[in-house]
């Protein structure tokens, strides 16, 4: 799976961060969503699933790889 952020669309609203703190943060200047990691290990999967699906912005998205 390939993960896609979209600070652009994103609102701030901080629940990638608190659903899967280990992949995400919130930049303290506007509150976007910051990246933490490229590397998801199969731990982190279903955290970054539901961070993912949680986003009210969709500046989150998953794709898969071929």
């Amino acid at each position: 799976m390939e993960l896609t952020v979209n600070r652009d669309i994103c609102i701030g609203a901080g629940v990638c961060a608190l659903v899967a703190p280990e992949l995400f943060d919130q930049d303290p200047d506007d509150a976007k969503v910051i990246r933490r990691t490229e590397a998801v290990t199969a731990r982190q999967r279903e955290d970054l699933i539901r961070a993912v699906d949680a986003c009210p912005s969709g500046a989150l998205r998953l794709r898969a790889q071929p």
